[in-house]
This record gives C-alpha cells, structure tokens and sequence, in this order.
C-alpha cells in the first residue's frame, strides 16, 4: 500500500512537555517515521521546566515561541490564540499530504482552513470532547455555543477522526460527527519507559499523584483522605508530580491539614516519574463525577498498571470499572472517607507483600492492552488511508484531465 510521502502533525503540545497529549504526538510521529514517511511536526518551544531529550530519528520538529500561564500550560484562550494564529502561517506555505490537528477545536479550524486551501485531508485526533468540558466548567452560553460550533465544524472538515474511546466516540457522534469517519484506537502509555523494571524512587512509604492537577480532576479529594489517616500512620507521606490550575489550592490545603505531610515535586521526567510511581505504595487517580467528564479513562491508570503498582481511583463508573475488571486495584466514590479506607487497604497489602506478587500481572495487563506504540501504530495506520485515498483521487483527476480521448463536456 502507498504511503503518504508528507505528514504533517500541528499540536501546541509535544515531547519535551510532559502530557498525555504529548506522548500520544510523540509516538505517532516515531510511528509514522518508521512506515517511511516524512514527518513535520508544528509545535511550540517546550517551558523551561520541561526534561532535555532528543527529537526522534526522521522527524524534523519545528517549534515557534508561545504564550504560557504562570505555570508554563498554553492553557486559556489567549495562550491557544498565541499558538493559533502564528500555525495559519506557518501551514500556508508548507506542503503536505496529510495534516493532523490535536485540539483544542481553535487549533482544529486552522489546519482545516490550511488543508482546505492546499487541498488536502486533514485527520483531528479527538482525545476529548471540548465543548463537554466548557459546560463542565460553567462557562457561559455563549462559549459553549461558540465551542460547540467550532468543534463542529472541525468533525465535519475532517476526512478521520481518530477517537481514544468507545466513549469519547459516542460523545463524538452526539455532537454530530459521522460515525463513518470515526476511527477508534484506544489509549495508551509507554511500556518501554513505565515497566517493573524503573527503580523505585524513595525509601519510605507514600501515595502519589502524577500528572495535571485540573478542576475535572480535583485531588483536594487525596489531601482531606490523607489528612483521616495521618496520625495512624506517621510514616507515611502523600506526593505530588506535575503541575495545574488548582496546585496552588492544594498547597494550602496541605499546609492546613497535615503539615510537612505532603510534598510536591514539580514536573518531571516519563523515567522519574515512573521511579515515583514504582516505589509507591498506590498510584491516586481522580475525576470528578457528573461535571462532564464520567467517560474519561484517564492515562494515570495505564502508568501505574505499566508499572505494576495498584491505582486506587475515585470517581464515575467508566474509570472504576477499567480498574475493577482488570484487575488494576481498587475504585471508590469521590469521598475523603472512601478513599481513606482504601489508603489503609492498600498500605495493609504492602506490608502483607500483595503489593509485589500482584505487580507483574498488572503490568502484562498493560502490555498487552495498553502499548501506546501499538496505539500510535493503529494511528498511522488510519492516517496513511486517508491520505492513499486522497491521493488516488487527485492522481484519477490528474489522469481524467490529460485524457485526450476525453470529449469536453458542452
């Protein structure tokens, strides 16, 4: 089968940047790098905070400066724009055969607009659903129809819509995407990197928490349940890597709780973060139910479980059951009291040893149903059809028009 000769990956996010987002680029693009294709990536200039690694072999990564909050996130309307705006530009006169969009939609309509003025296909990578999380947020009507109407139109320009769910893509097609063009690949983590083999970082017992610290995610929930078992066990602390919109809460939260009892490490590297994960006692996943997100499954759970270590998750059942059926630890309510109980559980099963006879099932689970290459790999499969596609209809207009046998139409 032809293989697009030119793919084109447009995302305000990619590695060095620690997120999901960013791994999920990162390893499509080594994926479409390895089929024979030549890749672009249009990204931005990482934040200062972000760990030091190569770009991969064959994949020429061009970054432009962008605006970020106090934290470093190209979060927030102004920080997309700043990424936006420069992208049209930068698209305008770059040829390719195929264009990837990661959201937000913002980012969406510009490489549509792009594709349509090239005359190209474009694919929009759907790890979510926008306009659910702006209603989640409380936003007023008018965003929500504003977002509502870009993503729309984003789903309609797009010739595949890659999904990460079963659930993200029954969000997808309520918001009027065209089930056809929906191509569901599932979600994954790097099991090169999250293995039982990273060394366990620290040599005392904790919790911890990886990744964004957001309003869908609210992991107060971990302090005020730490905060119930503190004193039956002194020894124990709670840790948190990464970075969000409400760190600075729940720094003061722990600071008025269990004082010198949580810690916070900041962002850091895949490989340490696995060390964090691989030593802890259970990895804390969160998301709070009924604001819009019950359908996430989030990339926490698949670290840990590629790691070995128990995922103790709050929250709706989407998530709960992922952890339950395979296996992975444990899924309680979104209570401090609910997850207390399931903390003392779970420092119960450390010291019994469970913890470690249970690890390398849990992480063959991940590796055979969580591979984020095999993901990627799936992703470039569904890419290099659209673009063959669109490539075998200009060649068959190309070759219609050189026809001399063709009588012109009267």
């Amino acid at each position: 089968m032809t293989r697009p000769s030119r793919a084109l990956i447009a995302s305000r996010l990619f590695p060095p940047e620690v997120s999901a987002g960013a791994f999920r680029l990162g390893a499509l693009a080594r994926s479409l790098a390895r089929q024979g294709d030549d890749v672009t990536v249009l990204t931005s200039t990482p934040p200062r905070h972000a760990p030091a690694i190569a770009d991969a072999p064959g994949v020429d990564v061009q970054r432009w400066p962008v605006l970020r909050d106090k934290g470093g996130n190209v979060r927030g309307y102004v920080q997309y724009m700043s990424f936006d705006v420069p992208l049209l530009f930068r698209l305008l006169f770059r040829r390719f055969d195929v264009a990837v969009a990661e959201s937000p939609p913002t980012t969406g309509l510009v490489v549509a607009l792009a594709a349509l003025l090239h005359r190209r296909p474009m694919v929009y990578y759907a790890a979510d659903v926008w306009t659910d999380g702006v209603i989640s947020m409380g936003a007023p009507g008018i965003v929500v129809s504003a977002m509502r109407f870009m993503e729309r139109t984003v789903l309609r320009r797009s010739a595949r819509i890659i999904s990460v769910s079963d659930e993200v893509t029954e969000r997808l097609t309520a918001l009027g995407a065209e089930p056809g063009r929906i191509t569901t690949v599932g979600n994954g983590i790097d099991t090169d990197i999250f293995t039982p083999d990273a060394v366990p970082a620290g040599s005392d017992r904790y919790f911890v928490y990886t990744g964004t610290m957001s309003e869908w995610q609210q992991p107060e929930v971990f302090v005020r349940a730490f905060a119930l078992i503190a004193e039956e066990a002194p020894d124990v602390r709670l840790r948190f890597f990464g970075q969000g919109a409400v760190e600075q809460e729940l720094h003061r939260l722990a600071d008025e709780l269990v004082p010198g009892r949580v810690e916070f490490g900041g962002v850091v590297s895949p490989s340490e973060s696995a060390s964090w994960i691989r030593g802890a006692c259970a990895a804390l996943v969160s998301i709070v139910p009924g604001i819009g997100y019950d359908f996430a499954k989030p990339t926490k759970t698949y670290a840990a479980a590629a790691v070995g270590t128990p995922v103790l998750f709050a929250g709706p059942e989407t998530g709960a059951e992922l952890v339950r059926s395979a296996g992975l630890g444990r899924a309680v309510d979104f209570t401090p009291a609910s997850v207390a109980d399931a903390m003392r559980a779970f420092l119960g099963e450390a010291e019994q040893g469970m913890t470690d006879r249970l690890r390398a099932q849990r992480a063959d689970w991940a590796r055979g149903h969580v591979s984020l290459t095999a993901v990627a790999d799936r992703v470039a499969e569904a890419i290099s059809q659209v673009a063959d596609h669109a490539n075998a209809k200009l060649e068959g207009a190309s070759g219609r028009a050189a026809d001399p046998g063709e009588r012109p139409s009267t």
